[in-house]
């Protein structure tokens, strides 16, 4: 105990106040706290890259009162030393019933710390009682998660630092920062690079120094790379770069600036991507976030090569047009798509697999989701009635283009996928919600392309047709996910979708409400 109080002592003695923002800050603005390697979640990664997510999680923004996410979390971690914080964090609340439990009034996003550890035994009362797992259990569960991680980074255990190298293994043990930063660490620093008193946050640089450098010289620094892909912010100047190639394509004549712009955002995808393998060491494909970025990419290189071999500007502009949404998504959708590269469950840590089922069934959706698009298009056209029967038939035959190449790619990741299930699982097919639901999309899209080949289904129902069709697509993909949320493809579900979903299935049906609507008073 005296011990503790020695520390305590002699830490709040080294810190100085000294900010632009008016707080204090010690050394943890320091440039070189960001790119320190951090184990979390089972692998190494910078530390603004671990605490941008972990704020984000907690307070719903990785920045507070000016600050950066690596000062934030350094901050936050200074508690477990007990240095004063000032900063005023509040943990994010969502649900309006979760809100009531605490005392929040409505429009307040967010609470004291020390207010959830009041009620700390209020809310896990109340949590036991809840059998049905609601969205009002889901609300409870991630403001308890929230308050766990704020007291991980509070007590110094969420800030890891490595510990003693093991040659054998060719890596570090790695222990919380609370365990070694120790007084007598501190004073040995002061000791050996004879610090002036008068500088006191030069014994914790040094140490973060010293101990980065022994671990790059010994474990390396392939850490690094995720440090510029996520300063580099690849999909975000993508979505720049194609909204500019897709304005291009209408504002001149020539098609050669679009193609540039083109090119430089699928080669800043690829960039994006290539990171990413080499980070997470698998195909980029693992989680929502992945498979809605990668659909846009597939998505635009199917279009560019139906657009080579057709010479149909229509191709390309419904693959730029879908490229941007999806980046739009990856942008802007945080709360539902999450980027973070994390852990992979088992089943999927076979990267054959991996590389070829779900790669060939999100290349599927990609396809189908630029014959939605054209089918969208040629709707909108009927609407400005420019849309002549010629026309009609020549954007009819672009949309089956599109749906054959989507249709036979599904077919081989269905089949792909069996095959998967069977040496994973020990069997073929088991109507799981996935399973089931990719079938149906594929019985779905037979049956239209059956139809248009038999003329049985005439272009004035298969263009509304294939729009409503991708509703199924979409319910295959995020349904199963935001939705139903059961069976044995679990490790690929997340929150925060069915909004946008229902949003999504509103809006289609909408449109084609109104186009049939027209299209009646045109007869």
């Amino acid at each position: 105990m005296i011990q503790i109080k020695l520390l305590l002592g002699l830490l709040l003695s080294l810190f100085s106040i000294k900010n632009s923002f008016s707080l204090s800050t010690y050394f943890c603005e320091d440039p070189i706290l960001r790119e320190l390697p951090i184990q979390a979640l089972g692998r190494t990664k910078p530390l603004l890259v671990h605490a941008s997510e972990v704020n984000k999680f907690i307070f719903d923004t990785s920045s507070l009162q000016k600050l950066d996410a690596t000062t934030v979390f350094c901050l936050l971690s200074l508690q477990a030393f007990g240095i004063p914080l000032e900063l005023k964090p509040l943990i994010k609340v969502d649900h309006l019933w979760v809100k009531e439990l605490l005392g929040m009034k409505r429009d307040e996003t967010g609470i004291n710390p020390s207010v959830i550890e009041e009620k700390l035994l209020d809310l896990r009362m109340e949590l036991a009682k809840r059998k049905v797992n609601d969205s009002e259990k889901k609300e409870l569960n991630k403001v308890l998660g929230r308050y766990q991680s704020y007291q991980e980074i509070s007590t110094g255990v969420s800030w890891t630092v490595p510990k003693n190298f093991i040659a054998e293994k060719n890596e570090y043990e790695w222990s919380p920062l609370i365990s070694e930063l120790t007084e007598s660490k501190i004073i040995e620093l002061k000791q050996k690079y004879q610090i002036d008193s008068n500088d006191r946050s030069a014994p914790f640089l040094k140490y973060f120094t010293e101990w980065k450098i022994d671990y790059d010289q010994k474990a390396g620094t392939d850490y690094r790379v995720e440090y510029w892909y996520f300063r580099m912010h690849p999909f975000r100047y993508a979505l720049v770069l194609s909204l500019i190639a897709l304005l291009s394509i209408f504002i001149f004549k020539t098609s050669a600036v679009g193609i540039v712009f083109t090119a430089a955002s699928l080669g800043l995808q690829i960039v994006g991507f290539v990171l990413r393998i080499i980070i997470s060491e698998r195909a980029p494909i693992t989680n929502m976030y992945e498979t809605v970025i990668f659909s846009g990419f597939g998505c635009l290189i199917v279009a560019l090569i139906l657009w080579k071999m057709k010479k149909e500007n229509f191709f390309w502009i419904a693959g730029l047009t879908y490229n941007i949404l999806t980046l739009m998504m990856a942008n802007f959708a945080n709360e539902m798509l999450n980027p973070s590269i994390g852990p992979l469950v088992p089943v999927l840590r076979d990267n054959f697999w991996l590389s070829t089922h779900v790669t060939t069934v999100i290349l599927s959706y990609a396809a189908l989701a630029l014959s939605w698009i054209l089918a969208n298009m040629a709707i909108i056209k009927s609407f400005k009635k420019t849309l002549d029967k010629r026309e009609e038939q020549r954007l009819t035959n672009l949309i089956y283009a599109a749906m054959k190449v989507g249709v036979v790619l599904l077919s081989g990741g269905v089949i792909l996928g069996g095959v998967w299930a069977d040496y994973s699982w020990g069997r073929f097919w088991g109507w799981d919600p996935k399973e089931t639901w990719s079938l149906i999309v594929l019985l779905v899209y037979i049956a239209i392309l059956h139809g248009k080949y038999t003329n049985w289904i005439n272009p004035m129902r298969f263009i509304p047709l294939v729009a409503l069709a991708f509703l199924s697509v979409m319910m295959a993909w995020f349904g199963v996910n935001y939705i139903l949320a059961a069976g044995l493809h679990s490790y690929g579900f997340s929150e925060g979708g069915a909004i946008f979903l229902l949003s999504f299935f509103v809006a289609q049906i909408s449109v084609l409400v109104v186009h049939t609507w027209k299209s009646k008073i045109r007869i």
